[in-house]
This record gives C-alpha cells, sequence and structure tokens, in this order.
C-alpha cells in the first residue's frame, strides 16, 4: 500500500467591490514586524501561459472590524513580500 500524503487545504470566501463572492485557496498568511501590516498570499487556481499557478497578495486590514484586503501599492513593501515569496518558493 502507498504512503500518501494528503494536505487539506486552507481555503477562504472573497468578496469583491461589486458584492460577488469567489472562494480561494489561502497559501500564507504572515506579518512584518518592522510595520506591523498582514498579508496573505492566496490562488484562484489560475495558471499562467507557462503553466504556472498564479498567485494573489493582499494587505489585510483589520480597522473596520471585519477583515478587508487592499492592494499593495508601496515599492519598498513589494520588495520585502517578494523577499518572502522567493523565500517559500525555495523550501518547497
Amino acid at each position: 500500500m502507498e504512503n500518501q500524503e494528503l494536505e487539506e487545504k486552507k481555503m477562504m470566501t472573497i468578496v469583491a467591490e461589486d458584492g460577488s463572492e469567489e472562494e480561494v485557496e489561502v497559501i500564507l498568511a504572515f506579518e512584518f514586524k518592522d510595520n506591523k501590516k498582514e498579508y496573505i498570499v492566496y490562488t484562484k487556481d489560475e495558471k499562467d501561459e507557462n503553466g504556472n499557478v498564479t498567485v494573489y497578495v493582499s494587505n489585510v486590514d483589520r480597522s473596520s472590524g471585519e477583515p478587508e484586503l487592499l492592494g499593495v501599492e508601496d515599492e519598498d513593501e513589494w520588495a520585502k513580500i517578494k523577499d518572502v515569496l522567493r523565500e517559500l518558493s525555495k523550501s518547497e
């Protein structure tokens, strides 16, 4: 009998500005200690023309009580996020 490792996917529902809902798979959630900002990396199970899975990164804003996903606008934040994603891809 083969030993199969089954990983349970972490799913969440995101709500777009137009009110539509979409189920996505959470890949990673992390926080930078220096700016106390929380981020989430997720996928909609889409692939690009090279067959790579497309991932999305959002800043999680919890100031209103309900978590809200915001875009990442700051270049320095993007550089740090890319470092995290590079480290993640090395470990897999």
